[in-house]
């Protein structure tokens, strides 16, 4: 089976717009639709029709371009269950363990909600990729808007427990500053101090952080890694309950 081709440009001010293809069938899915008029473009640029949406959740950024694709191309839309009246021309509600397709590649449904409640992730184990949308982003997580902190740990750790080599694509381009904020949590780990170099050298010269896999936001990611002793030894909270050590690095984030 052909691999898929992914098409990653930036939408908005700090949002990637992606596009995935098969090249066996001929199908394009587009993973959310931050900018209609900018997707539509560089579907035409790439010889492309796009024949899907998977959104992510609802927030304008995630879902705002819908109508505008579905006019122009007559594709399908498909989003959360926990989030279908919010949702523009949804066709097809989905919901954890549900399962859609492109062209024979297999996308596993997985509620990750807490950013947004009805928050779910495009998880293609064949393919060893994801699509997470805000949930968890290089070097942080999304803010929790409407869920509670238990909710998001819970959310995290599903995306935590992928094979380490899955290859995450996050919606926005937050890297850097998530960086700055890492290492208040975490300033004796090696990796993450490499990483930080690494980033900084990616942004001047203009070029994405994104995206990333599993097994290195294991190994720098301050919120995937509430559980690990050194993090909550430096947060104060030794013997806390992971979810409240995660809510506490959630908290200090949210006032960086």
């Amino acid at each position: 089976m052909p691999a898929l081709q992914i098409h990653m440009f930036p939408c908005l001010t700090d949002n990637y717009g992606y596009l995935v293809h098969d090249p066996e069938s001929g199908e394009t899915a587009c993973i959310d639709t931050p900018q209609a008029d900018r997707i539509l473009a560089e579907a035409r640029n790439m010889g492309w029709r796009i024949t899907q949406i998977w959104n992510t959740h609802w927030h304008p950024d995630h879902a705002g371009g819908n109508e505008a694709i579905k006019k122009e191309t007559g594709c399908t839309i498909f989003g959360p269950k926990g989030e279908a009246s919010k949702i523009p021309a949804l066709d097809e509600a989905l919901s954890e363990g549900d399962e859609t397709r492109l062209g024979n590649h297999v996308a596993r449904i997985m509620d990750v909600g807490g950013h947004t409640l009805g928050h779910i992730a495009y998880h293609m184990p064949g393919d060893k990729l994801a699509f997470v949308g805000d949930a968890l982003f290089a070097l942080g997580c999304g803010r929790v808007f409407e869920g509670t902190f238990g909710q998001m740990w819970e959310s995290l750790s599903k995306l935590a427990a992928l094979p380490k080599e899955t290859t995450v694509y996050c919606a926005h381009e937050y890297t850097q500053s998530n960086a700055r904020f890492a290492v208040t949590i975490e300033p004796q780990n090696e990796a993450l101090q490499a990483r930080v170099h690494e980033i900084d050298a990616l942004r001047t010269r203009g070029e994405p952080t994104v995206p990333t896999t599993i097994g290195l936001e294991l190994e720098t990611n301050p919120f995937l890694r509430a559980n690990e002793p050194v993090v909550r030894a430096n947060i104060h909270l030794p013997d806390a309950p992971a979810a409240d050590a995660f809510a506490e690095i959630r908290r200090r984030k949210d006032t960086f």
